[in-house]
């Protein structure tokens, strides 16, 4: 009896991280593809940045971009200056 129990313990246990990884991955950011800067602009003011790494090649910047590689690649077209920053402002 105490070894079924500490299965099922053992399966809800496996059961709910299985659940609360999903949710997570679930909650990260919709890729999105923009049909140009001004819209991209409205939902993300500073742009999208591939990294946080990459460095602006224009002027100054008013706003910090939102780092997502995914949500960069998706609208690459919109980085007119190729420096990984899509729509910066």
């Amino acid at each position: 009896m105490k070894k079924v129990a500490a299965l099922l313990l053992t399966l809800a246990i496996a059961l709910s991280f299985s659940f609360s990884v999903t949710e997570v991955e679930a909650a990260g950011p919709k890729i999105v593809k923009f049909a140009n800067c001004k819209e991209l602009n409205k939902v993300y003011p500073g742009g999208v940045a591939k990294s946080a790494s990459v460095k602006n090649k224009g002027g100054k910047t008013k706003y910090k971009p939102f780092v997502s590689e995914a949500l960069y690649n998706a609208n690459a077209k919109s980085d007119r200056d190729k420096d990984f920053i899509a729509c910066e402002r």
